[in-house]
């Protein structure tokens, strides 16, 4: 359903993405990434590594690493997949908020919310 290829979205060294290998229906769940999760305030220790920009909000107080294709998701303000936190599972659950086509790149909202046009982090600084 889903690979890792290069994309033209990235730049650098870090220049993967995620991307659909057939069609995926609006709604669909697209991937279930395990999370590794800390208390906020370990998070000084990741801010000293690139995996700072990395990390995803975990709830209240709390920080989390994303394994599988987690991390790789590309962002886009105007996205074709939504993802939900799902504590039960530790797990980031990444659904497709359209219909994707075959071959087509699925970017996510990196402010958590599809709708959320606040700029990031790497938009502030250009």
């Amino acid at each position: 359903m889903i690979e890792i290829k290069t994309s033209s979205l990235s730049d650098g060294d870090f220049n993967r993405g995620v991307f659909a290998t057939c069609s995926i229906k609006k709604g669909e769940l697209l991937h279930s990434a395990p999370v590794i999760a800390y208390p906020n305030e370990q998070h000084e220790h990741i801010e000293k590594t690139l995996l700072a920009d990395y990390a995803f909000e975990y709830g209240i107080g709390r920080t989390a690493i994303l394994l599988g294709y987690g991390m790789l998701f590309n962002h886009s303000y105007d996205p074709n997949a939504t993802y939900e936190i799902n504590f039960d599972n530790e797990t980031f659950d990444f659904f497709a908020y359209k219909d994707i086509e075959a071959g087509e790149e699925i970017l996510i909202n990196y402010n958590g919310e599809v709708d959320d046009q606040e700029l990031l982090w790497f938009d502030q600084e250009k």
